[in-house]
C-alpha cells in the first residue's frame, strides 16, 4: 500500500509543479492586491504622519468662529488668554 501511494505522490509531483510556475489568476490578483496596499501605505504614511501631528495640537486653537460674511476664523491659544471654549449650557 506505502508503495502505491508513493507512485502516485510521484505522479502528482509534476502537476504541483507546474501549478507552482504557473500561479491561477486568484493567485495573482491576491499578488496585486498586496503589492497594490504596500505602495499605498507608503505614500499615505507622510500625510498620516502630519494629520497625527495636527491632531496632537489641536488643544492649542480656539473654536472656529463663523462671521456674519461667513468667514471662518480659527484663532491660536495664547496663555494670557481671557476667552474660554466652556459651552454654556
Amino acid at each position: 500500500m506505502r508503495h502505491v501511494a508513493f507512485c502516485l505522490l510521484l505522479l502528482a509531483a509534476p502537476a504541483f509543479a507546474e501549478e507552482a510556475e504557473n500561479p491561477s489568476g486568484r493567485e495573482l490578483m491576491s499578488e496585486a492586491l498586496q503589492l497594490f496596499m504596500q505602495g499605498l501605505m507608503t505614500e499615505v504614511e507622510p500625510a498620516m504622519e502630519g494629520l497625527s501631528e495636527l491632531l496632537d495640537n489641536i488643544d492649542g486653537y480656539h473654536r472656529p468662529e463663523i462671521l456674519p460674511n461667513g468667514d471662518i476664523i480659527i484663532r491660536r491659544k495664547r496663555a494670557d488668554d481671557p476667552i474660554s471654549d466652556e459651552i454654556e449650557i
